[in-house]
């Protein structure tokens, strides 16, 4: 049989679209989010036995005995190893271009507090990025400590304040939120407003600062379209596999918005808390980690990648979290995907890293994916590296009892619910960071 040119062409074309269209049905069968929890594992008595590397051991097998040789030896080849093989490598340094207040106003939450809007702006050769830091600082407080983290659902939804501006950045669909057309709408001015108890901060002297988290790298698998870009060489289009994923992306920003606050005359720049939740909270840790002028960290339901420990395989996994979201972490932790045995290291050492600053983790009953006995277990085993510094960690090993915190310098507490971030998480975050940073 004879076929034209302009024949095949079509039949190919078709051929090409039915195929297309069974690879991503076949993707959203395999990836759907029933299918990915039905993989996880939520049976205590079939996490597998482990053992976890000691945070005081080197890779050499030398003992840590003092802070010295933790700060000297341990602690650089940790950080080593989770920025190569996890979170990535960040491939050059850019400095903030020019930052400006775009709004100000000082009759905010009925005059209790002063709001400023201001976009710092990156340039480098043809790239340019901005993102856009809202602040609410209580009046009367000359320079005031406060709690710095990103939102999920851009700045105007985390109050029901009329002068914050909406993003016009890319976020992904989402009708109920007032997220249509992958743009945000006013329907979403203080859409999540419950995740933010910021009266709460403001009347105990704590201001805000909080950031859309899609301005800096919008949360696909596209590297095009972030802050990455900018280091790209000859004809690079996505991260070498040492290279950051977002999370290291997104724990940058939060560095270069400190870079900012310290330049803020109306903070207190020495006791600025970083928080997180979720994917917010791995990026939290790891910006508490890469940048010690923050005061304090907090970790809320931050799950696998996060505080939880790895080697338990409960919940949320490696291999399930790289399948999900391959441009959370660095490729090089791909090898580690369904092979947490090999793993030379583990999420207690990651909190281990932040001593002996302050550090609260917190889960939640429901949150059986984020591994709640998995991220407590990681704060009593990065407890003894708090203990060389001389400041108190977690010693019991049991699982306190629901909405019963354990408050220290390093603190923990499970509450009853769901994977959010509750009015119950911020008194308790408030009444920690004004004993042990305040």
């Amino acid at each position: 049989m004879f076929f034209s040119s302009k024949n095949v062409n079509s039949r190919n074309n078709i051929h090409v679209k039915l195929m297309n269209s069974l690879r991503f049905l076949l993707v959203f069968l395999l990836f759907s989010p029933a299918l990915v929890f039905s993989q996880a594992n939520y049976d205590e008595s079939k996490v597998p036995g482990f053992k976890l590397p000691d945070p005081l051991i080197s890779f050499r097998q030398r003992k840590i005995r003092n802070v010295k040789q933790w700060e000297k030896t341990r602690r650089p080849e940790l950080l080593d190893f989770f920025t190569k093989n996890m979170y990535g490598e960040i491939p050059g340094k850019l400095e903030i271009s020019s930052f400006n207040i775009l709004e100000q106003g000082d009759d905010a939450f009925n005059g209790k507090a002063k709001r400023r809007q201001v976009e710092l702006t990156f340039e480098k050769g043809k790239h340019k990025i901005h993102f856009n830091i809202l602040m609410y600082l209580p009046k009367g407080v000359e320079k005031a400590p406060l709690f710095l983290g990103y939102n999920f659902s851009g700045n105007h939804s985390v109050a029901s304040d009329p002068h914050i501006l909406i993003s016009t950045a890319w976020v992904e669909d989402n009708p109920s939120l007032g997220i249509i057309n992958n743009q945000f709408t006013e329907q979403s001015r203080g859409a999540k407003a419950n995740r933010w108890a910021i009266e709460k901060m403001l009347d105990a002297g704590f201001g805000l600062a909080t950031i859309y988290y899609g301005e800096v790298d919008p949360d696909k698998e596209d590297y095009s379209d972030g802050i990455q870009p900018f280091f790209y060489v000859d004809d690079q289009k996505k991260p070498a596999d040492n290279e950051w994923g977002s999370v290291a992306v997104w724990a940058w920003g939060l560095s270069r918005a400190m870079d900012y606050l310290e330049q803020d005359q109306d903070v207190d720049a020495q006791k600025v808390i970083v928080f997180g939740h979720s994917r917010l909270g791995k990026t939290a840790l790891w910006a508490g980690v890469n940048d010690q002028r923050f005061a304090g960290v907090i970790s809320n339901d931050s799950g696998c990648g996060g505080a939880a420990l790895s080697k338990r395989e409960f919940g949320e996994t490696i291999k399930l979290i790289n399948t999900s979201f391959p441009h959370w972490f660095c490729k090089n932790f791909k090898n580690y995907s369904g092979n947490e045995k090999a793993l030379p290291v583990d999420q207690h050492e990651v909190l281990a890293m932040i001593a002996p600053r302050p550090l609260y983790v917190a889960s939640a009953e429901d949150d059986q994916w984020a591994d709640p006995g998995g991220e407590f277990l990681s704060v009593v085993y990065a407890s003894p590296v708090y203990k060389l510094y001389g400041v108190q960690g977690i010693t019991q090993t049991e699982m306190p009892a629901v909405n019963q915190p354990v408050m220290g310098p390093v603190a923990y507490h499970i509450r009853s619910g769901k994977h959010d971030v509750t009015e119950f998480d911020w008194e308790q975050y408030i009444r920690w960071a004004k004993q042990y940073i305040q």
